[in-house]
């Protein structure tokens, strides 16, 4: 299956699709990987300038993409490259798109397993999650998109709302002295917070399912802004509520952050198990976006119907899911893919970028 004339999103559905894309474990987990780097309470400014670097090549990826009416980085990559550099690149985002497909459901039972299902099997967690999410994708990328726009008004208003409640634990002196060591810890803490945007790549093959293309950078500011805003709120929020030292000490930071307050009179006295709950739809919504691009990837590279290779991916998720054995390999994995994503993040679409202006300026060819 490529492209399907009726299986179109709108420019709101595209940046929702953008947002959920990016949004993942990153929310429970940045404050601490942030500060390893950095050893200061600056992060927040690390987030910022990584923020502003993801912007500026994610619009380079929206401009390659406007290029070609239609069609995915995975067919417009071997126009510009050749077929077999351009199935390289294809084959090595459909690897990417796996392995992390594989990361966030392995997060998001690890997770489950911790808070809430104690004693559980964790195939017994990862199964169904896999099994639901290729129910989704074999409805295509309208199906997944309605999916989202449902999961992320609710689940953005339990994170704005739990971080709201958590005000009262707030010190503003974990955040000071600012720049009390120069802008090299800054600059350390930068590798670390562009990772967690990784997962924007999907704008390669969005702007081709969009009604309307040309609004395509709109959409994509908008969909990487919300990120930039929210991670930004939780370096600055979990920092405030918990103390440099605390927070580097704590596996899930902004979790445990939830967890240090009560509040009486409401519905939810402890705001962790509403929000673990929410959240992990939105996790979800980031493990379905990778699987459906992997998918496609595999469609369109191989030229094969997307159905049966929607079913096919199942088991190759389940194992990368359960390859790494301990928490510790877990975030090593997240480590190595957040590593692999910024090679792909910036060589596939400044690459071919160069190479089509390359072709059309000085070799005057027609792409």
């Amino acid at each position: 299956m490529f492209t399907r004339s009726d299986d179109k999103i709108t420019t709101t559905q595209t940046s929702i699709f953008i947002t959920d894309s990016v949004l993942g474990a990153g929310i429970l987990t940045l404050p601490r990987i942030v500060i390893e780097s950095a050893q200061t309470p600056d992060v927040w400014l690390s987030v910022i300038l990584g923020g502003i670097i993801v912007i500026l090549v994610t619009l380079i990826m929206v401009k390659l993409s406007q290029q070609f009416h239609n069609i995915t980085v995975y067919q417009f990559a071997k126009r510009i490259v050749g077929t077999v550099p351009g199935g390289m690149l294809s084959l090595c985002l459909i690897i990417y798109f796996i392995v992390i497909a594989g990361f966030e459901v392995r997060v998001f039972a690890e997770v489950t397993l911790y808070y809430l299902l104690e004693g559980t099997p964790i195939w017994a967690i990862i199964i169904p999650f896999i099994w639901v999410g290729a129910y989704i994708s074999f409805g295509g990328i309208n199906s997944i998109a309605r999916v989202f726009q449902i999961i992320f008004p609710i689940s953005i208003l339990i994170l704005v709302l739990s971080y709201f409640l958590s005000i009262r634990l707030f010190d503003i002196d974990n955040l000071r002295p600012v720049l009390s060591e120069g802008l090299l810890p800054v600059f350390k803490g930068l590798k670390s917070t562009v990772l967690i945007f990784t997962g924007c790549e999907v704008v390669m093959t969005l702007v081709a399912h969009m009604q309307h293309p040309e609004r395509a950078l709109k959409a994509t500011f908008v969909g990487i802004g919300i990120p930039i805003v929210l991670y930004l709120m939780t370096v600055v929020v979990v920092i405030g509520g918990m103390s440099l030292d605390s927070v580097m000490n704590s596996t899930w930071p902004t979790i445990d952050l939830l967890r240090s307050f009560e509040i009486s009179g409401l519905i939810f006295e402890r705001f962790e198990f509403p929000f673990l709950v929410i959240w992990m739809m939105q996790l979800f919504c980031n493990f379905t976006s990778f699987y459906y691009n992997a998918s496609l990837g595999i469609s369109q590279v191989f030229n094969v119907r997307i159905h049966p290779v929607i079913f096919g991916l199942i088991p190759a998720i389940f194992i990368t899911a359960l390859l790494p054995e301990r928490i510790n390999e877990v975030f090593k994995l997240g480590d190595t893919i957040g590593n692999l994503g910024i090679v792909l993040f910036f060589l596939v679409p400044v690459l071919l970028s160069f190479i089509l202006i390359f072709r059309k300026k000085v070799l005057k060819h027609h792409v």
